[in-house]
């Protein structure tokens, strides 16, 4: 097979050679066209324009030919006959062109005997020539690895990623509007950070060179989009790409994109509030529907997701009590937390066991017994402080933080709390972090004392929020893997 294929490379490759040693112009600099994309081209009868796509198909009838090209947004037919163009031309074309490459084509538009809307073509060029064929028109593209790793076929192959990326392009568009109409401020902040911070994740390390120092890719935009909060911007978002050195599964992403917004002035509650309007919103725009059914659990089980409405609140502490009788409040010390965890039979990761982090071990204990029980659109409160070293303590009880998750499906989608901005309840929780890292915990933030200059400077009220953009839209369209949700995810380098 493998051989089959590099036969057919070396004589398309040798018949481009000809073609190109006859002088024309296979891959030329520019290529006027009358809309941008194929999409917008009106269905009008008798309106000359400029085309160019991908050649998918090509049908010859005597004297007579028709061209199917596609971008990611649509297809059009190109009629190429020879008393339009000639016939060198015509033959030039017929022959040389193959499904893969690029073509444009001028003429006037009309609808044939079948009814399907048509350039006529009477000028036509070569935009770029495939030296590899399309991946065969009846089978497409289906090995899931080769899918992802070749991504720009399985985007010409299969109808359901096309719509995939052009759903992700919308959604991000419809956020950046809603947030913008809410007079938010979009900013960059910095991916190389000299300390870890910003969430309890483990980081990448990478080096610079000329400093000679050590550095952490982001883990999460927070801390630096707060240092904006309080150098005035009241309002800011980001869309932010983050990175965390975890395992690999379905929902997990060692490379993703983090929307994370700050809002000055506001708490949490606001924060649940707009949540749910930017959610609605840029759903029901992207999507035209706030249901989505999608496969659920059990061999051919559907869930039906709701995103309308108000979305329902259950406590954190509550939840795991009511799943495993395990009260967390009740245990004073990590070692009566992981005798009754293994008491009760609830199998944790052994790191997270190791780590002898209460947080870590609530939080891991709540996503085994708790998190995959809330399918409906759910908001999670009430979470222990130990697990949220970044949010600011309930007025009401001190044991908890004013902080929410949005959980669908099982998964989580979004964590927002309003923020920790006393700078002495900060370096506190901070430097037992340290401690915590100093004890082998490697998800454990730094004490980051530039963060806490600038909280010792005035920081005001700020509520933020984080949604994972990649999984919002794995789990709205019922995606197998959460790779299938980017343009072109990490692999390993393919032979390995």
């Amino acid at each position: 097979m493998e051989t089959a294929s590099q036969d057919i490379v070396q004589h398309r490759r040798a018949d481009i050679e000809r073609l190109d040693k006859a002088g024309l112009a296979l891959y030329p600099d520019r290529f006027e066209t009358t809309y941008p994309n194929l999409r917008d081209v009106p269905q009008e009868i008798g309106k000359r324009i400029r085309v160019a796509g991908r050649v998918t198909a090509i049908r010859a009838f005597g004297k007579l030919a028709f061209i199917k090209l596609i971008d990611v947004t649509g297809r059009i037919q190109v009629s190429i006959s020879v008393g339009h163009v000639g016939k060198e031309v015509f033959k030039l074309f017929t022959k040389s062109l193959k499904a893969g490459d690029f073509l444009g084509a001028a003429g006037e538009t009309f609808y044939t005997k079948t009814g399907e809307f048509t350039v006529q073509a009477e000028e036509l060029a070569f935009l770029g020539m495939a030296f590899r064929l399309l991946p065969e028109k009846w089978h497409g593209l289906r090995d899931v690895e080769m899918r992802h790793r070749r991504r720009y076929l399985d985007i010409i192959a299969n109808l359901s990623s096309r719509d995939t990326m052009l759903a992700r392009c919308r959604l991000i568009s419809s956020m950046r509007r809603i947030f913008e109409q809410a007079g938010f401020f979009e900013v960059e902040t910095p991916i190389l950070n000299t300390v870890q911070a910003g969430a309890l994740a483990r980081p990448f390390v990478t080096h610079h060179k000329t400093l000679d120092v050590d550095l952490f890719l982001r883990i999460a935009p927070e801390t630096y989009l707060k240092r904006a909060n309080a150098a005035g911007f009241n309002r800011v978002f980001e869309f932010a790409r983050c990175f965390r050195n975890e395992g690999i599964s379905a929902e997990h992403l060692q490379e993703f994109t983090m929307l994370e917004f700050y809002v000055c002035y506001w708490d949490f509650r606001d924060n649940m509030e707009f949540t749910r309007h930017l959610l609605q919103s840029s759903l029901g725009e992207t999507f035209g529907r706030l249901q989505f059914e999608v496969p659920g659990p059990g061999e051919g089980e559907t869930l039906e997701l709701d995103f309308s409405g108000t979305w329902q609140e259950v406590d954190f502490r509550d939840s795991i009590r009511q799943a495993c009788g395990i009260d967390i409040r009740a245990l004073k010390d990590v070692d009566r937390l992981v005798e009754s965890i293994q008491q009760a039979g609830i199998e944790l990761d052994q790191d997270d066991l190791e780590s002898r982090n209460p947080g870590r071990l609530m939080d891991a204990l709540y996503k085994r017994t708790v998190r995959r029980t809330l399918i409906q659109p759910t908001f999670l409160t009430g979470h222990p402080v130990e697990l949220s070293p970044l949010a600011r303590q309930n007025d009401a009880d001190p044991r908890a933080v004013d902080r929410f998750q949005l959980v669908v499906a099982g998964t989580e989608l979004v964590n927002a709390y309003s923020e920790l901005v006393d700078p002495r309840e900060q370096r506190r929780r901070l430097t037992e972090q340290s401690r915590l890292k100093a004890g082998g915990d490697q998800e454990a933030m730094d004490l980051d004392e530039d963060y806490l200059l600038c909280m010792e400077h005035g920081m005001p009220c700020i509520s933020g929020n984080g949604i994972g953009i990649d999984r919002l839209l794995m789990t709205v369209l019922g995606l197998p893997n959460i790779k299938d949700a980017l343009l072109f995810p990490l692999l390993r380098k393919e032979g390995r």
